[in-house]
């Protein structure tokens, strides 16, 4: 058995609109609730949304931001890791999780979506993407039994 905490990476947009934003809140609340990590870019939409949500559970959260400031990272991310990067940490946010949860983005969450595919994480496509080798969820009931099927086998 595995001591490590469970991580999930939830990656989507930073332009979003409020039925987003509520979807993420209670993406992050699930993950929090079943006592894993999220893990994010640390800015806002999706991101800060789904850390929100996290907070909201008791979860832990950790942001993995483009730059080199603590001070950029949204209110609700506990450990804030500035990479310097820029975009290239997307590569970081997919390889960090131990299952992904895909939200509705843009080009950095479809860029997410493939390197996740590329290190073999399962990707919960709950956001519209229709990627091959994802996993396509309609409801949060059917998100929730998802993630806990895929964090079962890593307990």
């Amino acid at each position: 058995m595995n001591s490590q905490k469970i991580t999930v990476s939830v990656i989507g947009g930073h332009d979003i609109n409020d039925e987003v934003e509520e979807l993420a809140h209670n993406v992050g609340f699930i993950i929090g609730k079943m006592e894993c990590v999220l893990i994010c870019g640390g800015l806002s939409g999706v991101m800060e949304a789904a850390a929100r949500g996290a907070k909201e559970a008791g979860g832990l959260t950790i942001g993995l931001l483009p730059g080199k400031d603590k001070a950029d990272a949204n209110p609700y991310i506990d450990i804030a890791l500035p990479t310097t990067i820029g975009y290239a940490r997307n590569a970081m946010v997919a390889a960090s999780g131990d299952v992904i949860i895909a939200l509705p983005g843009s080009f950095g969450t479809s860029s997410e979506i493939s390197y996740a595919n590329v290190y073999g994480r399962p990707v919960i496509d709950f956001g519209g993407w229709d990627v091959l080798g994802t996993i396509k969820v309609e409801t949060l009931k059917e998100l929730e039994e998802k993630l806990q099927e895929l964090i079962k086998d890593l307990r």
